[in-house]
């Protein structure tokens, strides 16, 4: 009976040294990383969890070829922990590749192998990750050239990414374009699938006068096209006074503009009517007169009144803004109200509106 006993003793804590081990579980066993730029590395992670009973060990991570660096968590990993194997890529050569990754750890399954493939490229063709947007068969990065902050004398550069996805040769055109903006191509003609920039300069010293200049420009989807909605570029351009030379007894004593609000959300009146108003109350917090010299909106939907101009040190003036439902969704321009003043601190002051 005693030794009926012993062995039945043995075996259980044999059968329980068995099954108390590690065990290593991976997120994925395979990668795609879709199309890679030639020379472009890539790095791509892998979750490793512990689903044993004891810690597990990642004792080495052993790549198929020198272009893919792995790294690993060095320390143990909990029963019910994560750690992490991380691959770099270094596509230098092109071409489809399928690379695999063996993992050595004290678990009773290793080693265990990862793999991750895909196809180095020159170029990539694969644009669906980029948030490019759709003119014809053309793809480009910016639907609206912005310029925001700019003062005389400055020479500002913008680019927009470019990619042909129509069967002929192209070549980049931005028609209308007006004697302040020069553009530069590269290539000057795309392929099919070819990417090229545009490089737009803007000349601040053509500008006709500070504030708001809004415009449009239309890229060309083919020799000979046309000008239109469906490929209008919108062109907005802040051109703001320049106070670098103020002394500082100047600027402790300078104007200061305050809003009561500079964000507004007339969507409530708008479900009930037309039209929509509020008023905002403008204060002069600074230490002399303060100036409004401009007051501009970027949406044709917008009307605004302005009671006061100029206002003294603690003097105040109403706003109003008006934004006629119908008109809202029949412009492309954003629903801001713009104000230049003669607070060197803020010059440039946005009032942001929302209608739905």
């Amino acid at each position: 009976m005693k030794s009926y006993l012993f062995t039945l003793y043995i075996l259980t804590v044999t059968g329980m040294t068995a099954w108390a081990q590690p065990r290593i579980s991976v997120n994925r066993n395979t990668y795609s990383c879709g199309q890679v730029e030639w020379l472009k590395p890539v790095m791509v992670d892998f979750t490793i969890t512990n689903t044993g009973d004891k810690p597990l060990e990642l004792a080495n991570v052993i790549a198929s070829c020198a272009c893919a660096a792995p790294g690993w968590t060095q320390t143990s990993i909990a029963p019910g922990g994560n750690g992490a194997v991380s691959i770099t890529f270094d596509a230098k050569a092109l071409g489809r590749f399928h690379k695999s990754i063996g993992i050595y750890s004290n678990a009773e399954s290793s080693p265990i192998y990862l793999h991750i493939t895909g196809e180095v490229v020159r170029e990539t063709t694969n644009f669906e990750k980029n948030n490019l947007k759709s003119i014809g068969q053309i793809l480009i990065d910016k639907t609206e050239i912005d310029f925001p902050n700019v003062h005389k004398g400055e020479r500002p550069t913008l680019q927009l990414t470019i990619i042909n996805q129509s069967p002929d040769p192209y070549e980049p055109i931005l028609m209308h374009l007006p004697p302040y903006l020069q553009m530069a191509r590269e290539p000057r003609v795309l392929q099919k699938g070819e990417k090229g920039i545009v490089t737009l300069t803007l000349d601040t010293d053509r500008l006709p006068d500070l504030g708001l200049i809004q415009t449009s420009v239309y890229l060309a989807r083919f020799a000979g096209d046309k000008v239109g909605d469906q490929n209008e570029i919108p062109v907005s351009i802040v051109l703001l006074p320049d106070f670098s030379d103020l002394s500082e007894a100047e600027r402790m004593n300078a104007p200061a503009i305050h809003f009561s609000q500079t964000d507004v959300d007339l969507s409530e009146q708008l479900k009930k009517k037309r039209k929509a108003v509020f008023d905002i109350i403008v204060s002069n917090t600074g230490k002399s007169i303060l100036h409004i010299n401009k007051l501009q909106v970027f949406n044709a939907a917008v009307d605004v009144g302005l009671n006061k101009s100029v206002l003294t040190p603690g003097e105040q003036a109403r706003l109003r803004i008006t934004l006629e439902k119908p008109s809202v969704k029949k412009k492309n321009r954003k629903l801001r109200i713009l104000l230049i003043s003669n607070d060197p601190v803020q010059p440039k002051s946005i009032i942001r509106l929302k209608a739905e």
